[in-house]
């Protein structure tokens, strides 16, 4: 007897440690995100608004480079007027030196893992043998009065050493002088460079990161100090720029901003087609192919420059060439009307003239539909064979069809989905400015959400690549070793495309369409992009602004997607099916009968019956009493009166819920994958009709393991499906079913001599 009680004990014991331990773990995956954030304060405050003392910095530019078309090089100098917002005095200023990353001996070159495989791109083995210097020729740097200023170039960053601290409310201006080797952008697949035409001797230009500009400084960070080592891109400050481009006579220059000489650079029918561009309801030609043709085959001596001016922009980039089509199209956003725009040359036609400029239209009025209206006062799609890259107001993309203008499916959409991306990039990090360099996933994950939107509305079927849950399943279920959180920098992210795209935006399509609703999601989304348009949001201002403009708890959803490696894979373990018990015995025995009988027979008990001649009882029958005979199905008296005496107890709210015979079925789930998600399972009934339940993600706060559900239908089920619609990202399919279903497959035969 002590040894049964201290037993009982015991396991009552490990009984209670294992359901603390459950219950420590689910309380990990429910658990505030107050460790993992950073404090609110009166810059960036709880609710993920700018704070009441909110700031930022400003740099104002006028920018001047020549484009040598002889030796691919660009020369530039800039006058920069750095405004000091902050509450801080600032005794140095740091430019970012982007394209050091070119330089020869750069950390970006000789970082970068390699090895040598079977089958090589030639691209790859071409790389070994780089000796291409693109970085930075700083000639100098003086301050506006032209007294010489001392710095220090450390990689991809230059400091300024300042005479006397900046102090808050100051504007300190300097002047730059430099030069670089413009990189062949087929070769080094960057982001910007240039494009050689053998066929006709003709250079295009898509030029990005030309000039030094301002690292950004804020109330976060301090200075953005982390060097560029090509993936993390750009933190940047917003202010005003002057840019004037000087480039060889017959080029068409397309920029960041407004052109301010088009008198002196265009004639005047092309004018007047810009002119009509604006109500048109398709896209216009300001340069035909005819005319690309004619300018492209001169090389006239002397030059043009271009004057460009762009208002509240944080960067500015350029395109040109002699081989330039043009083509406009207006759209209209209250009284403003923003100029839809295309370069290509000739070698796009097909396919650019076609859908180019109608996909710049289509992304600015979804884009502005899910955020704000488009601010600025164009939005360029520029080709570029060799890249897929945004700028204020001016993107590359690429898509080029054969020779012979055909083109196939997979380009046709690559080329659509790529400008729809770019162009997209005009709100998320150009207008909602995040910092890059430290988080990917806040331009490049939304971004691909709102892509996704947009193509949607595009087309019907249209081949998303990236947003629906499905998608990431085999990434999410992969090996984790290859997996990071999507709170990872930038350049220490592994499977980049699926870690800062893809999962970030099938997150927010799980919120929209299953965790939060469209209503309350839309609503969220908008006001974090009204919050943050023109500023600089962080993570936390994400995280805390969908969840107080929505009233939704989100914090175990972000850290089950965006601080952890987990997948989803819940699984259907058991199902057992119940009746309530009827009170009449009688039914109850002849129900047990009928269930027995159908219970499979014990194997010893079908041999015995063969291999036992004869039993003691049936050699002397005489010993057989009342227990021989007995029918264990048979109900005596006292049975039907306590049943009798319970049913009489029943409320009459019981007996009509007992009357009515009711299905009651427990179903058991388990957390297989680890990330806790809503419980969506459809009820398949015996008549042919069905409907889904949904239980929200916090059945498992309790256990974040195993955990039931008790199912009470009027109607017998045949079937359960978990996660129905896909919504969940579930990377297991056949445990959702129970029923198992059988997943049909085949293997192939073949001949030893084929």
């Amino acid at each position: 007897m002590l040894k049964r009680s201290l037993l009982a004990i015991l396991s009552l014991f490990l009984l209670a440690q294992y359901g603390w331990a459950q219950e420590e773990r689910a309380h990990e995956k429910f658990k505030q995100l107050y460790e993992e954030l950073p404090t609110p304060n009166q810059y960036h405050n709880a609710a993920g608004a700018p704070g009441h003392k909110y700031w930022q910095q400003r740099a104002d530019y006028n920018i001047q480079v020549r484009l040598d078309d002889e030796k691919q090089r660009i020369y530039g100098k800039e006058r920069i007027a750095y405004y000091n917002n902050s509450p801080d005095e600032l005794s140095y200023l740091w430019l970012q030196l982007d394209q050091n990353v070119r330089a020869q001996g750069s950390d970006a070159q000789i970082t970068e893992p390699q090895k040598i495989d079977n089958q090589m791109y030639s691209y790859q083995v071409m790389e070994l043998f780089n000796d291409f210097d693109g970085g930075f020729k700083i000639e100098k740097v003086s301050g506006k009065k032209g007294e010489t200023l001392k710095y220090t170039i450390n990689k991809t960053m230059m400091r300024i050493d300042l005479d006397r601290p900046l102090k808050p409310g100051e504007k300190f201006e300097f002047d730059v002088k430099w030069w670089y080797n413009i990189n062949d952008g087929i070769k080094t697949r960057a982001r910007s460079g240039y494009e050689y035409f053998p066929e006709d001797d003709n250079y295009m230009y898509n030029i990005a990161q030309f000039y030094p500009r301002m690292c950004a400084y804020n109330a976060v960070d301090g200075w953005q100090n982390k060097q560029f080592m090509g993936r993390g891109e750009f933190t940047l400050s917003f202010g005003n720029f002057n840019l004037e481009i000087t480039v060889p006579k017959n080029f068409i220059v397309g920029a960041t901003g407004v052109l301010q000489n088009s008198k002196d650079v265009l004639s005047k029918t092309e004018r007047e087609r810009i002119e009509k561009a604006r109500t048109a309801k398709d896209p216009v030609f300001i340069i035909t192919e005819e005319e690309a043709k004619a300018n492209e085959s001169k090389k006239d001596e002397g030059s043009e420059t271009w004057r460009f001016y762009a208002s509240n922009v944080r960067d500015v980039a350029f395109v040109a060439s002699r081989k330039l089509i043009w083509d406009a199209q207006g759209v209209q956003f209250g009284d403003r009307n923003v100029l839809a725009i295309s370069y290509y040359p000739k070698e796009c036609m097909g396919l650019w003239d076609k859908y180019s400029t109608r996909a710049v239209v289509h992304t600015l009025k979804t884009y502005s539909n899910y955020t704000f209206d488009y601010p600025y006062p164009v939005a360029i799609s520029s080709h570029a064979n060799f890249t897929g890259m945004e700028y204020p107001m001016i993107c590359f993309n690429y898509g080029r069809p054969r020779p012979d203008g055909t083109y196939s499916e997979r380009l046709k959409y690559g080329m659509i989905g790529v400008i729809i991306h770019e162009i997209g990039h005009n709100y998320f990090p150009m207008i909602v400015n995040s910092d890059e360099r430290q988080w990917t996933w806040m331009d490049e994950g939304l971004n691909t959400f709102l892509q996704y939107l947009t193509e949607v509305e595009w087309e019907r079927d249209y081949p998303c690549r990236r947003g629906p849950a499905y998608k990431i399943t085999d990434y999410m279920g992969g090996d984790k070793n290859g997996i990071v959180p999507i709170m990872t920098n930038s350049e220490s992210i592994l499977q980049f495309g699926n870690n800062a795209y893809g999962k970030p935006a099938t997150a927010l399509n799980i919120l929209r369409e299953t965790i939060m609703g469209r209503e309350l999601f839309d609503h969220a989304f908008k006001e974090y992009a009204n919050r943050w348009k023109f500023k600089h949001p962080t993570p936390a201002d994400f995280f805390r602004t969908m969840e107080d403009a929505s009233g939704v708890d989100l914090d175990w959803f972000w850290r089950g997607w965006f601080y952890g490696t987990d997948h989803v894979d819940i699984s259907l373990d058991e199902i057992t099916h119940y009746h309530l018990n009827t009170f009449n015995p009688e039914q109850e025995m002849s129900m047990q009968k009928i269930w027995d009988a159908e219970d499979p027979t014990y194997i010893g008990d079908i041999r015995n019956k063969e291999s036992v001649k004869q039993t003691v009882m049936e050699r002397y029958p005489d010993l057989r009493d009342e227990y021989n005979d007995r029918d264990k199905y048979r109900v005596d008296e006292e049975t039907q009166r306590n049943s009798l005496f319970a049913y009489q107890n029943l409320s009459t709210e019981e007996k009509e819920v007992l009357a009515k015979d009711y299905n009651y079925y427990q179903v058991d789930f388990k957390n297989v994958g680890g990330l806790v998600m809503p419980i969506i399972i459809e009820l398949k009934y015996v008549d042919g009709s069905s409907e889904v339940r949904y239980i929200p993600a916090e059945i498992w706060r309790y256990n974040s393991n195993k955990v039931s559900k008790v199912f009470v239908t009027e109607k017998e089920i045949k079937e359960f499906i978990l996660d129905p619609y896909l919504e969940t990202a579930d990377v297991e399919r056949e445990n959702n079913y129970f029923p198992r279903r059988r997943k049909p497959t085949r293997f192939e035969m073949f001949s030893p001599r084929q």
